[in-house]
């Protein structure tokens, strides 16, 4: 299988998440099977398509994947581990094209198969050739029956992806509800997976073992702080004459202390002023990013006979 994932999806290295998901989508209506059923060619680009996507779309292994190129990647990803949380069959669910991806393509459910070697031995173990065994539609052969994987999208306030902590998560499990705990990280983005090992749907007796479970974070918007990577920005409303002569200044940061922020003499509006450390903990590194406060110089809408005077002599003065 071609392994420029890129361009097999036909998009940018800078492809945001939603053009790769919009990109996948597209291509799948194009190719899917059961549209191409006097066309077999259309099997294996389906084929093509969902693994580009399932690399792309998750951020752990597309960083994997342009850090260490397609053999590097190979090396490190297994066929499992690349379809592994994988939201694939939900977005063919939502166009109408039913079914199974993992069913199609494998035989089994994503996560539910293993990768064989030429040898016959699963993949890792030592001496094997490094060449897969074709399976239905010339996927690896389906292994004992596993649990099916899950994923739960938990929305979380900018404050909770601050701060980190445990948060926890109701959800359907094998046709019950159960509850399990999630450690956040602090600093976590929007599109993280966090895996919980074996929280899954249970498998079958004498089975491969339980599933996982996928917590995707969304981390949503916050009224006063807009977030870009580990930094923030916030707006501050200055008078007209703090913006011309300069001063000092009050603003609140994201963990609610105050700080005073200099205002330098003939801020203009939209000036943006730097407090380094101030922004979101790095995930999983140490040290902060920044807090960039946007000056915003405030005009009256009324003003005081004393103050309208006043204003007039300054513009007498050319001001």
């Amino acid at each position: 299988m071609a392994s420029d994932y890129y361009k097999i999806l036909g998009v940018d290295k800078k492809a945001s998440a939603d053009e790769i998901k919009k990109a996948y989508r597209k291509l799948a209506m194009k190719y899917h099977p059961d549209r191409n059923k006097d066309n077999p060619e259309a099997e294996t680009k389906f084929k093509e398509v969902g693994e580009a996507y399932a690399v792309l779309s998750d951020p752990e292994k597309r960083s994997q994947y342009d850090n260490f190129g397609s053999a590097g990647f190979r090396q490190r990803f297994s066929q499992e581990d690349i379809y592994r949380g994988s939201d694939i069959s939900d977005i063919l669910k939502e166009m109408g094209l039913g079914g199974d991806f993992f069913s199609r393509i494998f035989g089994g459910r994503g996560g539910g198969f293993r990768t064989y070697s030429a040898g016959g031995r699963p993949a890792g173990d030592p001496g094997m050739g490094g060449f897969d065994f074709g399976g239905p539609y010339g996927g690896p052969q389906p292994g004992p029956a596993r649990g099916n994987d899950l994923i739960y999208e938990l929305p979380l306030t900018l404050q909770e992806a601050f701060e980190g902590g445990d948060k926890m998560v109701t959800y359907r499990r094998g046709g019950q509800t159960a509850k399990v705990s999630v450690k956040i990280p602090p600093g976590i983005t929007t599109g993280k997976k966090l895996r919980l090992a074996g929280k899954g749907d249970p498998g079958p007796p004498g089975g491969a073992g339980d599933g996982d479970l996928y917590i995707r974070v969304r981390v949503m918007d916050h009224p006063k702080f807009k977030r870009d990577g580990d930094d923030l920005e916030t707006e501050l409303e200055i008078p007209y004459t703090l913006a011309v002569l300069g001063g000092q200044a009050e603003v609140k940061t994201i963990d609610n202390k105050t700080l005073s922020v200099k205002i330098p003499k003939g801020a203009q509006n939209g000036t943006k002023l730097r407090l380094k450390g101030q922004g979101m903990p790095r995930f999983q590194a140490s040290g902060r990013g920044d807090l960039y406060v946007k000056l915003k110089v405030a005009v009256p809408k009324k003003v005081t006979k004393r103050q309208k005077e006043l204003l007039e002599q300054l513009a007498a003065e050319g001001l």
